[in-house]
């Protein structure tokens, strides 16, 4: 019989194996992740004695999710080339460029700002492949446009997608069922109950995510500027604070008084137009502008291979409102087929699904190619196309040069989702052990004991870095939370709040999040380099969670009323 602590070594080996590859070695993550995923393979069939057809099954279940990744993908860059080769991106950057010319304000605009109201409204990684080739075509490196697209992935990420991580990712994490008695018991119920976890989770985002547009900057000019200095990023951080306030404030108050749904996309555009008003008028602004050093002068590992030269583009003048049309165009489509029921079931009507694959209960898969992101890009960049060249021309041209940028990523996704899959799927097996991650975080807790408030939201980041989603993350640990906050006598809504709250943090480090992200400026094969430095957002993230849960548990008293029930 293997003992506890040995499995649970067992199962994190292959994500070791992955960040050592990755990040000490400096592998390209289409050489690493194999070995990752032979690694997985390996444990699931020996160790946890998994069936051949059961790791097959969720392999196939992660090639087809792999699918609708590439395609939300393809669509981001496709729309980059449409409008470079319209001429709307040249409109863009001068743009950008009128409200201020310091790359700090622009970065904080373009990711901190639309990134996040991206994010609410559609998740699953789209803002940093959307926001990285923008940032690209405002003259930004192709790495630091990654990596601001990545720091994104954080605050904004749990009411995502409208709200998925929390409507789809805790209920569907939770058993309600078994919980209704309790809470009916106590006068509350399950939608009461969730609201509270609603309320924790915009609170704890709002207070450690305020201070992210602060790190961004300092993040840029230490590893992008010519002086490699933490300091020229401070010189800016009244205006990164503030910025973070104009989201953050109305991002809380809508997660506390009105739900799940809509925190993200209100703080995002709150706060986005409150951010460019502001940089119009140079509030907060320092007088000394910042900027990268000449282009000729970065180093290749700045580089990526998608190139946005609008230099020799040649088109009719465009006016700023017809150039940005196609961005404000794309989130008033992403809320509305997320909110109309109409829309939404025309959008879902193609849909291709596999039930239960190779006769395995409960591995299934779905794509649905309108209602994806990538669907509404495609869409988007067919109406730009004809808005602003009135022609399909630029359309053609970009098709073909964003089909040429999926294979790399196409190759490492391959791996990286069946491996996850592998992963979650694997606690159905011959053995009656737990899954991997359940059996991972089961071991922390024991180790834990009544400190494990400090280390929840690190479980909930493991999650995400192996699923590179905040909901899956939640449907696989929300249950363990809950049942351990039980065990410890503690919130457990609490509890619950800082899983969703550390799966989120941890999408800055979900290496096919960063994979995707990477594909969309051509900078495939460096992902250790990115990871290296999204670990430290990361850490700031989970060590902050950690003191606000042992705060909020054990100074402040944190309750819900099945705490009542333990005693």
């Amino acid at each position: 019989m293997i003992s506890n602590t040995l499995l649970a070594l067992l199962a994190f080996s292959p994500i070791l194996l992955a960040a050592i590859l990755l990040l000490v070695l400096q592998w390209p993550a289409k050489k690493a992740m194999p070995f990752a995923f032979g690694l997985t393979v390996v444990i699931a069939l020996f160790v946890w004695d998994m069936s051949a057809t059961r790791v097959i099954a969720s392999s196939l279940q992660g090639i087809a999710m792999s699918v609708s990744l590439l395609w939300i993908i393809f669509g981001a860059i496709l729309l980059l080339n449409t409008l470079k080769h319209t001429g709307a991106i040249t409109a863009i950057r001068n743009g950008f460029t009128a409200i201020s010319p310091d790359r700090r304000v622009q970065a904080i605009i373009a990711a901190w700002c639309f990134g996040s109201f991206i994010e609410g409204a559609s998740g699953f990684g789209t803002p940093a492949a959307v926001a990285a080739p923008l940032m690209v075509a405002l003259g930004f490196p192709a790495l630091a446009a990654v990596l601001m697209g990545m720091m994104i992935q954080s605050t904004p990420v749990s009411f995502g997608a409208v709200g998925t991580p929390i409507v789809v990712g805790v209920t569907g994490g939770l058993d309600t069922q078994a919980m209704a008695p309790g809470l009916a018991s106590v006068g509350s119920d399950w939608p009461a109950y969730l609201q509270l976890i609603t309320g924790n989770v915009a609170i704890l985002h709002a207070i450690t995510g305020t201070l992210m547009p602060v790190l961004m900057t300092m993040m840029l000019t230490r590893f992008f500027g010519k002086n490699r200095s933490w300091k020229e990023g401070l010189e800016i951080a009244p205006f990164a604070l503030f910025a973070g306030l104009a989201f953050t404030i109305p991002y809380a108050l809508t997660g506390v008084l009105l739900g799940p749904e809509f925190p993200s996309l209100l703080g995002g555009l709150v706060g986005l137009a409150i951010v460019v008003t502001a940089a119009r008028k140079g509030f907060l602004i320092p007088a000394s502008r910042w900027d990268f050093p000449e282009e000729k002068e970065w180093p290749a590992e700045w580089l990526g291979s998608v190139k946005i030269d609008t230099d020799n583009l040649k088109g009719r003048p465009m006016s700023l409102m017809l150039a940005w049309l196609p961005y404000i165009l794309l989130p008033a489509l992403l809320v509305l087929s997320r909110t109309n029921d109409t829309v939404k079931g025309w959008l879902t009507s193609l849909s291709f699904s596999f039930s239960n694959i190779l006769g395995e209960s409960g591995i299934s898969a779905g794509i649905q190619p309108l209602y994806l992101p990538g669907g509404l890009l495609l869409l988007v960049a067919i109406i730009a196309a004809l808005l602003q060249s009135r022609s399909l021309v630029p359309l053609g041209k970009a098709i073909g040069e964003s089909g040429k940028t999926l294979v790399g990523a196409g190759f490492v996704l391959l791996f990286t989702v069946p491996m996850v899959r592998i992963f979650i799927n694997s606690g159905v097996n011959a053995a009656d052990i737990a899954s991997m991650p359940v059996t991972t975080a089961t071991f922390a807790a024991d180790l834990m004991g009544g400190f494990f408030p400090a280390i929840s939201g690190v479980i909930g980041a493991l999650g995400a870095f192996i699923a590179g989603s905040n909901t899956v993350s939640n449907l696989m640990l929300a249950q363990f939370q809950f049942e351990t906050a039980q065990a410890l006598g503690l919130s457990t809504a609490m509890m619950v709040a800082l899983q969703a709250v550390g799966a989120a943090a941890g999408n800055m480090v979900a290496i096919h999040n960063v994979v995707a992200a990477s594909a969309t400026v051509g900078l495939l094969g460096r992902e250790g380099t990115t990871l290296r430095k999204t670990a430290l957002p990361t850490l700031y993230y989970l060590t902050v969670l950690g003191l606000l849960g042992m705060a909020a548990i054990y100074l402040l008293g944190a309750a819900d009323p099945l705490m009542a029930l333990q005693r």
